[in-house]
């Protein structure tokens, strides 16, 4: 099981025992949406989820809502106090668990912009990152882990990108204009970067604690920034940066 993952909850349970809401008869529900519900038509077909490779999970808790992308998908119903307990040893568990991790903590005033962006979303999430990471860290050398299309072509023609993904589809080819690395160069590609622009995905797949350390440093000493809403909540909670401007 993620170390990070497990400092994250164990982190969170201390706030909903003081809040009180673990012992509620309270329902925490998740299920897959589809590709309209997540994101609907951001004007491009080469987003992971329109592949089917993962799906959003969305939990419900009171009135708030948190996501959570996974590659392991279904419905699940339980208390928080249940989901709490889930052993985190499956990406199924992990993505219950962040997804409901994420709308308990919105309920609470504890995280906000839980909720995936849609339609032109996330071209105008990716217009807006060339300008914060000029006026945030200057001209660093970038490798972006996750495959996010619109980020990579908003980004390459800027700046000094590699990218990293777990898709053996997307390994060794040219998309956007960048290469794919996997794997086999996974560690010269963090410790050639200034910054790792990090998926929050690799919260609820368990590959964070390959990135960062629970500080929110990079492995190599590199600065950090997150993106993505599966994030959410563990940012919050962790003072990690996150970028996700067109969320809500």
């Amino acid at each position: 099981m993620s170390k990070i993952l497990h400092e994250v909850r164990e982190r969170a349970l201390e706030i909903w025992t003081q809040e009180g809401i673990l012992d509620q008869s309270v329902q925490v529900v998740t299920g897959p949406l589809t590709v309209e519900e997540a994101i609907g038509d951001p004007g491009a077909e080469d987003f992971p989820i329109q592949q089917g490779k993962e799906r959003l999970m969305e939990a419900g808790f009171r009135d708030a809502r948190g996501q959570a992308f996974t590659d392991d998908f279904g419905s699940h119903s339980a208390t928080l106090g249940e989901i709490a307990n889930l052993p985190l040893d499956s990406n199924f568990n992990q993505a219950v668990f962040v997804a409901s991790l994420n709308a308990a903590m919105r309920s609470t005033g504890h995280a906000n912009d839980t909720v995936h962006c849609r339609d032109q979303g996330p071209n105008d999430c990716a217009a807006q990152l060339p300008d914060f990471l000029k006026k945030t860290y200057g001209e660093p050398k970038i490798t972006l882990v996750g495959f996010q299309p619109a980020m990579i072509e908003a980004l390459n023609s800027t700046f000094n990108l590699r990218v990293l993904d777990l898709d053996p589809d997307n390994v060794g080819q040219i998309k956007r204009g960048a290469l794919v690395e996997g794997p086999d160069t996974a560690s010269e590609a963090l410790n050639w970067a200034d910054l790792l622009l990090i998926t929050g995905t690799t919260l609820a797949n368990g590959t964070i604690d390959d990135f960062i350390d629970s500080s929110g440093t990079g492995k190599n000493g590199s600065q950090v920034l997150f993106y993505g809403t599966t994030i959410a909540a563990a940012a919050a909670l962790m003072g990690w940066k996150r970028f996700c401007p067109m969320s809500s």
